[in-house]
């Protein structure tokens, strides 16, 4: 288990090309500092998380303090403040996942692999995260893999899944495009599109069982933006 992924030679460097796509992003926005989440995914797509130089740059292109961009990529978990795998996989250990059997799938696939929470395996190839609800509970459990969605996990798929991924296989999300390297991935999370986002499956079955339910039976939404709660109109 190693808890960083660099060369010896580090990063690659924030150079006057990422200075350009920084300011691309800010010019998409009323206020510049708006521009600080997408320009941290942009630090990750190049250097594989938020380095100091990163945080230095933002703060330096924005024209906020280091302390302002480091309270951000501090307090939002998508941010990393250390290198992450070529594959992030995160394991949903939330209520339903869990008793689904996420729990099982964490613990399996933390030993299989040798690490923990948010560490890298030796070889570079795939980070571990103990994520909180992915919001995909209609197919739990669940696992993502730099942030797409592989449902309906079990420990040996979930082991199956990350041998292929260090074997260079291509491998597709159950709902989404075929699974993209972490930096690729925080390129598109930066606002450049990779054209993939109509690519396989947006929503499966299990994710239109209500919507088919209302169509069989004819139910449609309420009209107008009041409602009886309790006698009363809210």
């Amino acid at each position: 288990m190693t808890d960083v992924n660099e060369t010896q030679a580090g990063p690659a460097p924030l150079d006057d090309t990422v200075r350009a796509e920084m300011a691309e992003i800010i010019a998409r926005y009323p206020e510049p500092r708006s521009a600080l989440l997408p320009m941290l995914h942009l630090v990750q797509a190049h250097q594989g998380y938020v380095s100091p130089e990163g945080i230095e740059l933002c703060a330096e292109v924005l024209d906020i303090t280091e302390a302002e961009v480091a309270a951000v990529a501090t307090f939002y978990t998508m941010y990393k403040r250390r290198p992450v795998g070529d594959y992030h996989v995160g394991v949903c250990t939330n209520t339903l996942c869990a008793v689904m059997g996420g729990d099982a799938i964490w613990a399996d696939l933390s030993e299989y692999l040798g690490v923990g929470h948010d560490e890298t395996t030796d070889d570079g190839k795939v980070s571990l995260e103990r994520v909180e609800c992915n919001a995909a509970c209609d197919y739990a459990p669940v696992m993502m893999v730099n942030w797409e969605f592989m449902d309906n996990q079990t420990p040996q798929s979930a082991r199956d899944l990350v041998d292929r991924l260090r074997g260079g296989e291509e491998v597709h999300s159950t709902r989404g495009p075929r699974i993209c390297t972490w930096k690729q991935a925080e390129r598109v999370l930066a606002g450049f599109p990779d054209g993939l986002a109509t690519e396989g499956v947006a929503a499966g079955p299990a994710s239109v069982v209500g919507l088919e339910l209302a169509h069989e039976n004819g139910w449609t939404a309420p009209e107008g933006g009041q409602r009886e709660l309790g006698g009363s109109k809210k």
